[in-house]
């Protein structure tokens, strides 16, 4: 039978556990809500505007999801910060006392098993009739945040249509739905262009690329060019061209004699040294 770790320490390793699954789903679920808003933008494009609101209630509650793990994470790491003060006392802290409770309150309403071991271990820890105020929530010690997150109804017609607002200005789709300004520049700009693909736009990140059809401006040409020094097929008249006046280049300095003077050279400066 494996030895049984104190509760602290059991906690601690779920704590760090919980934090890291509450993580991983989070990324996993906002890739794939990122998927979800194309497919939505590419419904707004082909005027699918129904289908488009049925699919948006699906990504609005899994970005209420996110948001929910995110605060689930913060209080775990808040209880993992004071795990002290879980050790000392038998009765919970009452400024841990609300993250506590959500949790209690939200770990089964989640698809993180880690965090299922930490509410057992709290419950262990502080006792059933705790556990059932948290459950029940009697005096609202649950976090309101938590607690509204967790309740199941359709979003609002209002919160849908500013989902797919964004979602037609992210992508730039001149949607019905926008204002007849924003749709206007959204369809001038599927109108020029080229591609025509008709595929989905991306978001103006601000980078300004240079436009391929524009044309470049002259350059003015310096009056003074510089020709090859030697005769080609190219240059077959070498030299300075200035202002239309052709100028020879000064002919190649002799090459210098030897510095160590020869024989003959020093019999004559010796004979006349002499005279």
């Amino acid at each position: 039978m494996p030895p049984q770790h104190p509760l602290s320490t059991r906690l601690k390793i779920q704590l760090k556990l919980s934090i890291s699954r509450l993580r991983h789903v989070q990324q996993k679920d906002s890739a794939l809500a990122k998927q979800q808003r194309r497919d939505i933008a590419q419904l707004l494009s082909n005027e699918k505007d129904e289908s488009a609101r049925i699919r948006v209630e699906n990504i609005i509650r899994q970005e209420i999801n996110v948001e929910l793990l995110e605060i689930l994470e913060l209080y775990c790491e808040l209880l993992l910060a004071r795990i002290g003060l879980l050790e000392q006392r038998r009765e919970c802290d009452p400024g841990l006392e609300e993250p506590v409770k959500s949790i209690i309150y939200a770990a089964s309403r989640t698809d993180v098993k880690e965090l299922l071991q930490v509410r057992d271990i709290l419950i262990a820890k502080f006792g059933k009739e705790f556990a059932r105020d948290a459950l029940e929530n009697p005096d609202t010690s649950v976090a309101p945040r938590v607690y509204k997150k967790l309740t199941v109804e359709p979003p609002s017609t209002e919160l849908v249509t500013a989902y797919l607002e964004e979602i037609a200005r992210t992508y730039r789709i001149p949607w019905s739905g926008l204002p007849e300004a924003e749709r206007k520049s959204f369809a001038d700009e599927g109108n020029d262009d080229d591609e025509g693909g008709g595929g989905i736009g991306v978001t103006d990140t601000g980078l300004q690329l240079p436009s391929v059809g524009n044309t470049p401006e002259k350059v003015a040409v310096p009056p003074i060019t510089v020709a090859p020094a030697a005769a080609s097929t190219e240059n077959p008249r070498p030299g300075v061209t200035f202002q239309g006046q052709n100028i020879k280049p000064a002919p190649a300095p002799a090459p210098a004699k030897n510095s160590i003077p020869d024989y003959d050279e020093l019999s004559r400066r010796f004979a006349a040294l002499k005279r």
